[in-house]
């Protein structure tokens, strides 16, 4: 018996119209290039907002699957923009996204319709990268089990003509559970399962009190925290609404895994080492790197 594959699904009737679909901002289109021949093996999807970082990523999953061909040859496919770049090793895509709401809505657009005409099925997508902590440890990983917006709830707003459309930022349950347990394999690895809270700011918008402008006090700021952590929030960071909010939509698996870099209730400004904060960064590579293989069949290569 054959079994059922999941693919990737696009919400837009007009796509089926169109005589060439030109993916801009990923310098790709489905004229220039051949998408199935190119894209159409990969079966996880690895996000995350710094260039470097991805670039990274790519070469550290490279290395942990054995793969034949020489680190010179994991070229920037994007190479053609400065927007995104985009890396493929074996089965594994590694992207960029750039910082905030915009920016990774664009990419995953473009990114979806991309799975979508390479014809990819059973594909899991995951963001990884930084966040701020409230109330745990600097150095925490937290899989996110919602995300959620300023005001604690699972959604995502998004304005489209002149209407607020809602959507749900609900993630796979089933991921989440699954990381966390592959997570308990890693030793000294701190990780938990949380609410991820997604601002529209890197500063006021996530109570800072050390930007450029601040029209609150301390108190309120604490306060405001604190009510955060009361609803089950365990970090903040910029994408994970409209990240869980498209990717739900277009049928794929996604989970969010982002290292925590401070605890918010006691500080709001990053003071680590560059030693440290390297290796907090790798935090969510080699569990992403772990759960990959152990997909694959690869157990007996865990790091």
């Amino acid at each position: 018996m054959t079994a059922w594959k999941r693919f990737v699904h696009v919400k837009n009737p007009y796509l089926d119209t169109m005589d060439e679909d030109i993916l801009y901002h990923l310098d790709l289109g489905t004229k220039t290039h051949n998408l199935p021949e190119m894209f159409g093996d990969v079966k996880f999807v690895c996000v995350g907002g710094s260039p470097n970082r991805m670039r990274a990523f790519a070469l550290f999953m490279h290395k942990e699957l054995g793969l034949v061909e020489g680190e010179e040859d994991i070229k920037d496919i994007c190479a053609g923009t400065d927007r995104y770049c985009m890396f493929k090793t074996g089965p594994v895509l590694s992207i960029s996204h750039g910082m905030g709401v915009p920016s990774i809505s664009i990419m995953l657009h473009e990114l979806i319709k991309l799975l979508h005409h390479a014809r990819c099925c059973d594909v899991t997508i995951i963001r990884i990268g930084t966040s701020g902590g409230i109330g745990i440890a600097p150095g925490s990983v937290v899989i996110t089990d919602t995300a959620v917006d300023s005001f604690f709830k699972p959604q995502f707003e998004q304005v489209i003509l002149d209407n607020v459309v809602t959507r749900s930022t609900e993630l796979d349950k089933e991921l989440a559970e699954e990381l966390f347990n592959c997570s308990k394999k890693i030793p000294n690895f701190p990780a938990l399962i949380g609410h991820t809270m997604c601002t529209y700011d890197f500063y006021e918008g996530q109570g800072r009190l050390d930007g450029a402008l601040c029209s609150f006090s301390r108190e309120k700021k604490l306060d405001y925290l604190k009510r955060a952590y009361e609803a089950g929030v365990r970090n903040i960071e910029m994408e994970s609404t409209v990240f869980a909010a498209m990717c739900g939509l277009c049928g794929l698996k996604a989970a969010v895994v982002c290292v925590t870099l401070l605890d918010r209730l006691d500080c709001d400004q990053i003071t680590l080492s560059h030693d440290v904060l390297m290796e907090y960064q790798r935090r969510p590579q080699l569990l992403i790197s772990n759960f990959i293989k152990k997909k694959l069949g690869l157990c007996d290569q865990i790091s």
